[in-house]
């Protein structure tokens, strides 16, 4: 087992990210995830989490996939692959059972037929459900049960979240990871893997909320007393603080990015009226001074909408400035300068970075929050596997079924291969 290889395949609007683990033994005696491989490569055909040119998308996952067999100095043959984009929905539903032996002893067939039973909710046209989060049971009336098995009981019942995306997008993405010869494990709400990898069991009972900032959209995840309370992908990123600099300034986008990552922040206050930066020393074709007051003003407002957007889905599920282990902030929008103070101010709570934990490594790149999406797919991995671990990732080890990809997909899509 501590051979295998566990990759994770981040699939951005802005970047390919892949993150390579094995096991190797910890300090306490077990074993614990090595990360070897960490890569990040441009990204094209991919907008708004969703396959926009099928062609560009396999180049771009074939070069990033060649870059992390290069680096590891290992073949990768196969990934769990990560699936955002504002098409993927939560729906709650549960699932009524009968307890099967005759002693009333509930068992995992059990457990898994009550799963079953609540797939059966009713899924919007050209839906497909990608996962079936078991959220608590019921046995008898009693509520709050987080495992069931050994009890005794008639009637089991369990509350689970149906996590569903559009059949089009994945099966495009799947076809798009197929064409570069990689094979897939299973496909994962991006945003859930996130969270494998940046929060810790004791944030996750106490009330949680990790805000994923990409390119084109923004995901959140909330936990409370250790299940999903609520996932939602908004269609907001830090591209379009790009896109309001480049408006703003009349410039291009190229010019307007690299003002966005070298000069821009979230805090104007910070600034000084007298600081000016020259567009030319950032690829503008001619002299221009601009305040950096001005670029402040205009990231400030747009991460501000952003933080609002949040809050809206906090106030939704009557959370908003009430979670007491506050924001996890990751993804590459969370580099933004003054970003976690802004997040502070809109939100009302605690606010810190993501950094993913759980893991060893010596590459540097490990702790960048643009890698916490690949490296939570790399610990996912191991949980499915059938490795002990932590979080909701343990019980989805007896529920494989239940959140593969349909058969009859695979089949299909893994004849596309070269």
């Amino acid at each position: 087992m501590s051979e295998e290889l566990y990759t994770g395949l981040d699939i951005g609007s802005h970047a390919v990210r892949i993150a390579v683990g094995k096991l190797v033994p910890s300090p306490d005696g077990k074993e614990q995830i090595h990360v070897i491989g960490a890569v990040e490569s441009p990204s094209k055909g991919v907008h708004k989490g969703t396959i926009t040119n099928l062609e560009d998308a396999v180049s771009s996952v074939s070069k990033a996939l060649e870059q992390a067999e290069r680096i590891t100095g290992l073949p990768i043959n196969s990934a769990w692959v990560g699936i955002s984009g504002s098409h993927i929905i939560a729906q709650e539903s549960r699932g009524v059972v009968g307890v099967a032996r005759h002693d009333g002893e509930i068992q995992d067939d059990d457990v898994e037929r009550a799963i079953e039973a609540a797939r059966t909710v009713a899924t919007p046209t050209n839906y497909e459900i990608l996962h079936v989060i078991p959220k608590s049971f019921i046995v008898d009336g009693q509520h709050g049960i987080k495992d069931p098995v050994g009890m005794n009981g008639i009637r089991l019942e369990v509350d689970a979240l149906i996590i569903q995306g559009l059949s089009s997008q994945i099966k495009n993405l799947t076809k798009c990871v197929y064409r570069t010869g990689l094979d897939i494990e299973d496909v994962v709400f991006s945003i859930l893997a996130t969270a494998e990898s940046v929060v810790s069991s004791r944030q996750k009972e106490l009330g949680v909320c990790i805000v994923n900032i990409g390119a084109s959209t923004t995901s959140l995840v909330v936990f409370e007393e250790g299940d999903i309370l609520h996932s939602a992908v908004l269609p907001i990123g830090s591209d379009h603080i790009t896109s309001d600099i480049a408006i703003g300034l009349r410039t291009s986008i190229e010019v307007a990015e690299q003002v966005k990552l070298r000069y821009a922040t979230a805090l104007p206050e910070e600034v000084s009226k007298k600081d000016q930066i020259n567009l030319a020393e950032l690829g503008a074709m001619e002299e221009e001074y601009i305040g950096r007051r001005f670029i402040a003003d205009i990231t400030q407002a747009r991460v501000q909408e952003i933080f609002e957007h949040v809050d809206r889905e906090l106030e939704s599920i009557d959370r908003s400035g009430m979670l007491p282990a506050g924001v996890i902030l990751t993804g590459g929008g969370a580099k933004l300068s003054g970003i976690l103070e802004a997040a502070k101010q809109t939100l009302r709570l605690p606010v810190s970075s993501g950094i993913p934990i759980g893991v060893t490594s010596v590459i540097d790149r490990v702790s960048d929050p643009a890698m916490s999406t690949a490296i939570g797919l790399v610990l996912w991995g191991r949980q499915m596997r059938g490795e002990k671990g932590h979080g909701f990732g343990k019980i989805f080890s007896t529920l494989k079924r239940a959140d593969k990809l349909t058969g009859s997909i695979k089949k299909f899509f893994s004849s596309l291969r070269p």
